[in-house]
């Protein structure tokens, strides 16, 4: 294959002959009135569009070029009588890559294919650096999402996962303004990170001349929101949070959250039920799901079950009746760590999260979370010592939701927020910090609600059986490149 740098020379040598016969190689503005794929349905009509040439082939007088756009491909047909000598030799001077604009009449060529039969083309963006053949692609994994503007030109496929990521974000606020949400904006950076349990990124404000914090969670500024007045709020927000990267996670990401007051997480499952329900339907026309080589469907009622339920399905331990000692032995015997203070109640969880949740394939609502592990969860009313009203929604062995009705006593945040803190005594690094100012919001006076939190790449993911974050994030978080 030929070095990069002399294709580029050879286009840079090109963009000097056209400038010499006083075109300009980058014009400001084209008036471009159809679309490609609109183009395809005008036969027999001028029309007037604009691309990229994918493809050049000249047979003496005439040529074509293969132009796309973002809704598809035609075929262009050039003719030397038609465009005259002058202008028909330009053709030489351009490569694939370049952007071009036409006008023409949409015809049928004699192999049968729907053909733009050129009257007028013009330049308007001369490409120095050659695309990688379609053949041959990106091959290097890294490169296709360091290089994502080549993957997307070259990979129909990466195109569609990122089309269906920007429509499901686009239902989900149709489905949600539907239901007379407040669609709101909350800090990025705070002077104390909260909302849920994560290290946070620390940065510095010069004007200031003090630390602050990258946000790990809308949660805690939206219930301010809802302090103020506000009844049926959300928000779709860019967080941080400077853990580990895996196939489901990425440093920075994407997530939805939702309140609704007067509401608790009976009503909030139930909602975001129905979202995903009509999300999918928009979005695959269908409410059977291809995840990996299953087909699951979601669209019957899902079940709720318990963590207590779960275990003694799948683990075959009577929870209530087990004793702690017995704990210990099983979560040794399985490899399975707590983290902070050790509880029955935080092996409960850990049991369920490593060996349970893989195994929940089709949709599946868990609930009634042990108090431990859910710092901003409501009480349970039935066990209000032990257990919290809390779920997670799982699709595909995968969690997708993670909700709860929200606690609205600034009494028992506070001693929830200090409980924390004798857990990030006992090491465990994720605790959440004490926020008074949050509390004091709190004892303005909050009414019964109902939250939820979901990624939106983790639900792009499931809705386009991809398994891997990177390739439903435009330009995912990637470790520099070494140029040495």
């Amino acid at each position: 294959m030929e070095p990069i740098q002399n294709l580029r020379k050879a286009r840079l040598e090109k963009l000097e002959k056209i400038k010499a016969k006083g075109i300009k190689p980058y014009p400001p503005f084209f008036e471009k009135t159809s679309l490609v794929q609109e183009c395809r349905m005008k036969m027999g009509k001028t029309v007037r569009t604009a691309g990229r040439a994918m493809s050049i082939r000249s047979h003496g007088k005439i040529s074509f070029i293969d132009l796309c756009d973002e809704t598809g491909h035609i075929q262009l047909f050039l003719k030397e009588e038609i465009l005259g000598s002058d202008k028909y030799q330009t053709i030489e001077l351009l490569d694939i890559g370049d952007f071009l604009g036409v006008c023409g009449l949409v015809i049928t060529s004699k192999t049968g294919e729907i053909t733009i039969k050129v009257e007028e083309f013009e330049l308007l963006s001369k490409s120095l650096r050659p695309i990688p053949s379609q053949w041959y692609g990106l091959k290097d994994q890294e490169e296709k999402y360091r290089k994502k503007y080549l993957d997307l030109i070259l990979n129909e496929k990466s195109k569609k996962i990122l089309d269906s990521r920007w429509l499901m974000e686009r239902k989900i606020r149709e489905f949600l303004w539907q239901k007379q949400f407040w669609e709101v904006e909350t800090p990025i950076l705070q002077n104390l990170y909260g909302g849920t349990n994560a290290k946070p990124f620390i940065t510095r404000i010069n004007a200031l001349s003090q630390d602050m914090y990258l946000r790990v969670a809308p949660e805690l500024y939206l219930k301010r929101l809802i302090v103020g007045g506000y009844e049926r709020i959300f928000e779709i927000a860019r967080n941080f949070r400077n853990e580990g990267m895996d196939h489901s996670h990425q440093p920075e990401f994407t997530m939805l959250e939702w309140y609704i007051a007067y509401a608790d997480y009976q009503i909030v499952m139930d909602l975001a039920e129905e979202m995903t329900k009509f999300v999918s339907l928009e979005v695959l026309g269908t409410l059977e799901l291809t995840i990996g080589d299953r087909i699951v469907n979601i669209g019957g009622k899902w079940p709720r079950k318990t963590m207590k339920e779960l275990v003694l399905e799948y683990l075959h331990i009577n929870w209530d009746e087990v004793s702690e000692k017995e704990v210990k032995k099983i979560v040794a015997e399985n490899h399975v760590t707590t983290t902070g203070v050790w509880s029955k109640n935080k092996a409960l969880f850990a049991l369920y999260d490593h060996l349970i949740t893989p195994k929940l394939i089709n949709p599946t609502w868990v609930i009634d979370y042990p108090r431990e592990v859910s710092p901003l969860s409501k009480e349970h009313r039935e066990s209000p010592e032990e257990l919290v009203e809390r779920f997670e929604g799982y699709i595909g062995g995968e969690e997708i939701y993670d909700g709860w009705s929200e606690i609205n006593s600034g009494l028992e945040q506070r001693a929830r927020f200090e409980n924390e803190q004798r857990n990030q005594k006992a090491g465990d690094s994720e605790a959440q910090p004490l926020d008074e100012d949050f509390i004091e919001s709190l004892e303005y006076g909050m009414p019964p609600l109902g939250g939820i939190g979901f990624g939106i790449d983790r639900l792009a993911m499931l809705l386009t059986n991809t398994e891997n974050i990177r390739d439903v994030i435009a330009f995912p978080l990637l470790k520099p490149e070494n140029k040495d």
